[in-house]
């Protein structure tokens, strides 16, 4: 029995299922012209960028209402149920987006919920008016309709998957439990069992190449992967000259757990390729392009027809890859960034996956902390750290304020309390002073930030002492930075990565 989760374009879709599958209940995301097979047990119809008055605007799956099978509405999803019964949706005068705090009536959605929450919103369409027959049982401070439901359809304009909204998670147990009457029975060790079978089933005999950069993600793919097909995976580490000072030891790490990987120093390639390329966008597709290149060139003696990437749902979120009505955010290397025509097939086992059941599924798989805990590292490296033209000048700079930085985070014991941490050089310089004589060195940004999943982010509240020190370090040790400040902006309406 499943909840089917239709995509209407949302940033937030993945994580919905994820949240359900948290609660032990399996989820799946389908479009919007998914066929009923009669194993659901509930719909939840996502949120969405477009109008429901577009002209390409997605419509509600055929039959929905035919059956009696609940249906949560969030978002777009709200003003389609809306729409579809003969309710008023129109521009609001007044958007609400952020945190927004709304009132609630009694419903059995809200059962256990307080009268007033703050939640997050995203909406510039509202629900005018309510179809006839429909029940309001949600307001927002601005008194614009927040929720409303009919016999067994329920509809919020506010988004309960993300961290930022109170009482979400519950709002969302009260669905898939009691409208529902879901059953707690999947858990991330099924996901384990069929996965396996899963690359077995596709790659049959075949060699595969497994790009592996030390990342959680791509540890984690190649060790399921390993599982499943064993000396049939040919793990191959490129040296993009890009890396941190702890990548590079990433080989022998994995040596250590039976991971035989093949190093291959590619860095004069893609410096070359970098020269004089400022736009973020361009960086990534050259990067992605090469790391591609340097892959299929490597398959050729092995005669692979694969190429493993630890690519995870994020990652095809923040490339609107996953829905064709998503909007782009930034191209990853691995997704958005790959070209158009490849000679190997891409496997990507973990694809479905956000990072926290990344690091979960790396327990069940027996891998140590050192790589289950390591902070997310874009595949990009440094850089989509370096702020306008990428040179191996910039890329030592960078790499030294980075180890510092790091190092002092794990000496503090504040590593482990932080989600994702870095440093980024800026194309800016900055008048300083350096024993009494005038200094002109690069400006270092240091960002920290607290998640669950990486699709919503909050920085990090650093103890003082420890940024004095991470500054004063810094700029003692690498005499090219004159300045260093702390990015003390969430996502949204920041990205975490500055690039």
């Amino acid at each position: 029995m499943r909840i089917v989760i239709v995509d209407y374009g949302s940033q937030y879709t993945q994580l919905l299922a994820r949240r359900i599958r948290e609660m032990g209940v399996f989820s799946e995301i389908v479009n919007s012209r998914f066929k009923f097979e009669g194993d659901e047990i509930g719909i939840i119809l996502s949120g969405g960028p477009m109008s429901v008055y577009d002209k390409l605007a997605f419509d509600l799956p055929e039959e929905l209402f035919d059956k009696a099978i609940p249906v949560l509405g969030i978002c777009y999803g709200m003003q389609l149920i809306a729409k579809n019964f003969g309710g008023k949706i129109e521009k609001g005068e007044i958007a609400e987006y952020g945190f927004t705090k709304i009132s609630l009536s009694d419903s059995v959605l809200f059962e256990g919920i307080p009268p007033e929450i703050t939640v997050w919103m995203s909406h510039g369409d509202v629900v005018k008016a309510l179809p006839k027959g429909f029940i309001q049982t949600g307001k927002s401070q601005s008194g614009l309709i927040a929720a409303f439901e009919f016999k067994n359809t329920y509809a919020i304009q506010f988004h309960p998957e993300v961290t930022h909204t109170e009482y979400g998670i519950e709002i969302l147990k009260n669905f898939v439990f009691k409208v529902c009457k879901a059953q707690p029975k999947w858990a991330v060790e099924n996901f384990v069992e069929s996965e396996i079978k899963k690359i077995r089933s596709i790659v049959k005999d075949e060699k595969v190449i497994g790009a592996v950069s030390g990342g959680v993600d791509s540890t984690i793919a190649t060790v399921l992967t390993a599982k499943a097909i064993g000396k049939n995976l040919i793990p191959i580490f490129v040296n993009h000259g890009l890396l941190r000072i702890e990548d590079m030891k990433v080989p022998m790490d994995l040596k250590k757990i039976g991971i035989d990987v093949k190093v291959i120093d590619a860095s004069d390639l893609f410096f070359e390729r970098l020269r004089g390329v400022e736009d973020p966008e361009t960086k990534r597709r050259i990067i992605g392009h090469t790391f591609i290149e340097v892959f299929e060139r490597e398959a050729l003696p092995y005669d692979a027809k694969f190429l493993l990437q630890g690519t995870i749902y994020p990652d095809v979120i923040e490339s609107a890859v996953a829905s064709k009505s998503s909007a782009k955010i930034k191209s990853h290397h691995n997704v958005g960034g790959l070209p158009e025509k490849m000679n190997l097939k891409l496997l990507e086992p973990i694809r479905e996956l956000f990072k926290d059941e990344v690091r979960q599924l790396g327990k069940i798989l027996g891998l140590p902390n050192i790589f289950v805990q390591r902070h997310p590292f874009p595949g990009p490296g440094l850089a989509v750290r370096i702020i306008g033209e990428v040179t191996r000048e910039k890329a030592e700079i960078l790499r030294l304020a980075d180890d510092i930085f790091t190092k002092i985070l794990r000496e503090k014991g504040e590593y482990q309390k932080i989600w994702q941490a870095f440093t980024v050089l800026l194309s800016s310089r900055s008048v300083g002073v350096k024993g009494d004589a005038r200094s002109y060195g690069y400006v270092l940004a240091i960002r920290a930030v607290d998640s669950v999943d990486g699709m919503t982010a909050s920085w990090h509240d650093m103890p003082y002492d420890i940024l004095k020190e991470i500054s004063s370090e810094i700029t003692g040790h690498v005499s090219e930075i004159g300045r260093v400040v702390y990015d003390i902006t969430d996502k949204p309406p920041s990205t975490i990565e500055w690039e």
